[in-house]
């Protein structure tokens, strides 16, 4: 008899699943941290061009639901799932559509893949993507601090 439910099993399964999702993941990362170097760093025609911070904002929510829809429809997202975001994948987890070592997998590929695009985009700007006004594309809370942003984020969250 074979083990159909273990690691093994899984990986060969789904290993070009994961790697989609890693690949769909780089991508992400990659186009933030150009978006926000564009549109954030104090050298940039498109940040000299544009001053107010709230329509650098709204180009810059515009940019990432592009990618994210264009990744998500894309073929590989399809096949995927394009969870691109490991609370996405626990959640299908806990739901029951996903087994626990695919989860553990498509999470692993998540973060490599995370990773890969920052170092991608790093390698593209160079110390651009590092600049005090870019911080490689890192979203800080605002005025209100850490405790209100946290706070937001589970009011999106439960709303859903």
């Amino acid at each position: 008899m074979t083990d159909t439910t273990g690691a093994a099993p899984a990986f060969r399964r789904h290993w070009p699943e994961y790697l989609m999702e890693a690949a769909a993941l780089a991508l992400f990362m990659l186009s933030a941290c150009l978006f926000t170097v564009l549109l954030e760093h104090p050298m940039s025609p498109v940040r000299q061009a544009l001053p107010w911070s709230l329509g650098r904002r709204a180009v810059m929510g515009a940019a990432m639901g592009v990618t994210a829809v264009s990744i998500i429809y894309s073929p590989w997202g399809q096949r995927s799932g394009a969870h691109m975001n490991p609370a996405v994948t626990l959640t299908y987890w806990s739901l029951g559509k996903i087994s626990g070592w695919d989860a553990l997998f498509y999470v692993c590929a998540q973060f490599a893949g995370g990773i890969a695009g920052v170092v991608a985009a790093h390698q593209a700007v160079g110390g651009a993507l590092a600049h005090a006004s870019v911080n490689y594309a890192v979203t800080r809370p605002g005025p209100g601090g850490a405790a209100i942003a946290f706070l937001a984020e589970c009011a999106i969250s439960l709303s859903s």
